[in-house]
């Protein structure tokens, strides 16, 4: 949720919405610590090798969980900072942004069900996606610096664009950890 609020916040930045961002990764991170110390302290009684296995997998899942949404915090203060100085990308780079939000609604969806499912044929598709995204990401700092070469966009875009970018990108290698 709080990943799709900070992509929201990128055309259109309101306050209240980044506040929401904001207190939904502090639950996030509540959630990790207990859900991490509880797991823990599971961990120390006699499990079976499978259980221990999957308690293993599960302090790692959420681990990444919490880091997605590190990210989402990272993306709304980008949206943050182009609100506060008036800034946009150019259509061009909307344009792009747009399909890579989409390509990664869909690893994070992706992974989520594989998580909840457990669907190992489903968690298949995830890293062909994440090498998509990393393909994405490339060609579209490849396209900024043309822009910014023939002067339609600026440097101070560019470092907002590459943060986003890289939030994007780390948010898929969270989802191929999952």
């Amino acid at each position: 949720t709080a990943l799709n609020l900070s992509f929201g916040l990128l055309d259109d930045f309101q306050e209240e919405t980044a506040f929401r961002v904001e207190k939904i990764e502090a639950k996030v991170d509540r959630y990790e610590d207990e859900l991490g110390t509880y797991l823990i302290k599971l961990n120390q009684k006699d499990l079976s090798l499978e259980d221990s296995h999957s308690l293993s997998i599960m302090l790692h899942c959420i681990g990444d969980f919490e880091r997605i949404s590190d990210h989402a915090i990272n993306i709304m203060e980008s949206a943050r900072e182009m609100n506060d100085k008036s800034l946009s990308f150019s259509k061009k780079a909307e344009e792009e942004l747009t399909v890579f939000t989409g390509a990664i609604k869909d690893i994070v969806n992706t992974s989520i069900l594989v998580f909840q499912e457990e669907d190992l044929k489903l968690a298949l598709q995830v890293e062909p996606l994440e090498e998509v995204i990393d393909h994405l990401n490339a060609e579209i700092k490849k396209r900024h610096i043309k822009r910014l070469r023939k002067g339609k966009c600026t440097i101070e875009m560019g470092f907002i664009l590459s943060d986003v970018l890289t939030s994007y990108e780390r948010v898929a290698d969270h989802c191929s950890n999952i």
